[in-house]
């Protein structure tokens, strides 16, 4: 029985058996044979959230477009399969060619959350690999990837490189330094310090790390003799019009999360929100142009036959050609229905016109973000918007036929007061008086305002870097102080996090490479999926905190003092340390800092030869 039949016989026992087949529509395959390199996607979470994710189709097109390479997808089997896979010994396989993973050359990992580290540990596990890097005498190397790879240290045991910031070009340049040492016969170690070269590559094992009595961190620093860097820098495509983007998409048997055309119209944020990480590593801002959007679009629908085409950014309401572009694309793309959607809005942008352009075909829910319910705690944010921006943004959407809004907030950001939870509820009833201020034979019916409060998770690379997480138990009486004053607005339904998967979340955000231990524990106590509600295991984190004998809060709940070196001080993202701690004590002043398209501010970033211009 070959290994695809044993595959096909698990897959009558499970859920949902698409996630599994491959096959699909534009996928690509290759004769073995044939490539020099073979590379195992690993998106750790299951097949409907991994199809969604624009990064692996990216990088997906780009390594096949290499004759000599051939890129494959994996996914984390939901734990249905994982377990039979287990029961019946058969090892983690690639959807394009069922290939078991530890036949591959490269296995690159993409970290888009903490909460998937544990998926990790079980894809190795499940694919026969030992955990630890160290223990790794053959069958891949590992590299991880995406935004939580800037604090890669609680992982940096069982990876064995990691790709800092824009991967179309450091991908395609690991995987030909592994196919100049594969035909060298060098030792595994050889590829390792060749790869270290590579700009934006990190070889944990390469670095020390050392520790104060206290727990925090002494140094990271290289290996003498590694000819490993002092500091990693990002890897950064300076211009997007040229970059790696994929001319057909593959389409999916069953529904994914994200099931359409994604196409990013810039990468990079500059509005400079102090809890955002995404616009800290992922600046500076680098734009395409309108004509090259409309040939990829035209070539994607046609490719794909999807019914809509997403413009996909940070802010995509901030691209400077938005109203000329979104118009062209209604016009072009009428005839065949295929529609037009903005999924990240900001609230201050005059977007009347790109609303009833990208709305033509269908209408979707309004998107907005205000993150916090009052100016004071906006500008400690630097959100940059006011009450009269989101009156504006709402009204326009209901004068233009919307009844759907909903809108993103955040409890425990610094400084926050039970006041500024309540006013949440008082601009739910204001979004809910705009609709209602609009004539009733040019508003839409059947208003629906959903309010979502995540809790403030402070992350690496941001202002707040430094700031402790409010604790859960005050999280919690000011979630049910928010519930009892929504329930006051008719027609609003209320979204909340549970606090102790963004405790958890905090802890990997901001931690060190001791916490390597504790995730392999809680990985062998049984946690997986940690961002499922319904698999979710907080009682197995803190057992296993406790047997490794750390203290999550050391991570979570404490104030960094503005000298203290962080795990992730050798890594760079190209905002500086001293920018960021500038604009903490701003906000503590609250103090907002304009848009850097407007002026620069001084972050750094221009001292990366691509971002001369910042953007501009």
């Amino acid at each position: 029985m070959t290994l695809s039949d044993r595959i096909e016989s698990l897959m009558a026992t499970v859920q949902k058996p698409v996630r599994y087949m491959g096959g699909e529509f534009n996928s690509v395959m290759k004769n073995p044979d044939e490539v020099d390199v073979r590379f195992a996607f690993l998106f750790p979470d299951t097949y409907e959230v991994g199809m969604s994710h624009l990064g692996m189709k990216i990088l997906y097109h780009a390594i096949n477009r290499r004759p000599y390479a051939w890129c494959e997808r994996v996914f984390s089997p939901w734990v249905d399969m994982a377990d039979a896979m287990r029961a019946a010994g058969v090892p983690l396989f690639s959807l394009e060619s069922r290939t078991p993973v530890s036949e591959f050359d490269l296995l690159g990992v993409t970290l888009q959350y903490e909460m998937s580290f544990t998926n990790v540990l079980d894809a190795l596990d499940l694919a026969g690999l030992p955990l630890r890097a160290a223990d790794r005498k053959e069958g891949p190397f590992v590299i991880a990837g995406g935004p939580c790879a800037f604090n890669p240290e609680p992982l940096a045991p069982f990876v064995d490189l990691v790709a800092l910031g824009d991967g179309e070009v450091e991908t395609i340049e690991v995987v030909d330094c592994y196919r100049a040492w594969k035909a060298s016969g060098a030792p595994r170690e050889a590829f390792l310090q060749e790869a270290a070269k590579i700009r934006g590559i990190y070889v944990p094992s390469l670095y020390d790390v050392g520790y104060h009595p206290d727990g925090t961190v002494a140094s990271v620093s290289p290996r003498p003799g590694s000819g490993a860097p002092e500091v990693v820098r990002k890897a950064m495509v300076a211009d997007l019009n040229s970059a790696e983007y994929p001319e057909k998409l593959i389409v999916p048997y069953g529904e994914v999360v994200h099931n359409r055309i994604m196409l990013e119209i810039f990468r990079g944020c500059t509005r400079g929100c102090r809890f955002c990480q995404a616009g800290m590593i992922y600046r500076p801002v680098r734009e395409r142009s309108p004509e090259k959007l409309m040939e990829m679009a035209q070539k994607l629908v046609g490719a794909t036959g999807y019914d809509e085409i997403s413009l996909m950014s940070l802010s995509s309401g901030d691209y400077s050609c938005l109203p000329e572009l979104a118009r062209e694309m209604v016009e072009r793309f009428a005839a065949r229905r295929v529609r037009i959607s903005l999924p990240s809005q900001r609230i201050d942008n005059v977007l009347t016109e790109t609303l009833r352009e990208t709305q033509k075909v269908k209408k979707t829910a309004l998107t907005l973000a205000p993150e916090a319910g009052t100016q004071r705690l906006r500008d400690v944010i630097n959100k940059g918007v006011t009450e009269d921006d989101l009156v504006r943004s709402v009204t326009d959407a209901f004068e233009q036929g919307w009844s759907a809004v909903k809108l993103y907030f955040m409890i425990g950001l610094p400084t926050e007061t039970d006041e500024d939870v309540l006013a949440i509820a008082e601009l739910a009833r204001l979004v809910r008086r705009c609709y209602f201020s609009v004539p009733k034979e040019r508003r839409a019916p059947g208003l629906r305002i959903t309010v979502s409060a995540s809790v403030f998770v402070p992350k690496n690379f941001t202002p707040f870097q430094w700031e402790a997480q409010l604790d859960a138990e005050t999280v919690v009486r000011r979630q049910k102080l928010l519930r009892d004053a929504l329930r006051e607005v008719k027609g609003v339904d209320f979204k909340y996090h549970a606090p102790d998967v963004s405790f958890i979340e905090a802890v990997f955000a901001r931690g060190d490479r001791r916490l390597a231990d504790v995730l392999e524990r809680a990985y062998r106590l049984g946690c997986r999926f940690d961002g499922w509600s319904d698999q979710f295991r907080y009682d197995l984190w803190l057992k296993a905190f406790e047997e490794i004998g750390l203290d999550p809060a050391f991570y979570a709940l404490r104030e960094r003092p503005v000298g203290e070196v962080f795990p992730w001080d050798h890594l760079d993202c190209g905002v500086t340390k001293a920018f960021l701690a500038r604009e903490r004590e701003k906000a503590a002043r609250g103090e907002t800092t304009h848009d850097c398209r407007k002026g620069c501010v001084g972050c750094g970033v221009n001292r990366y030869e691509e971002a001369t211009a910042c953007g501009r």
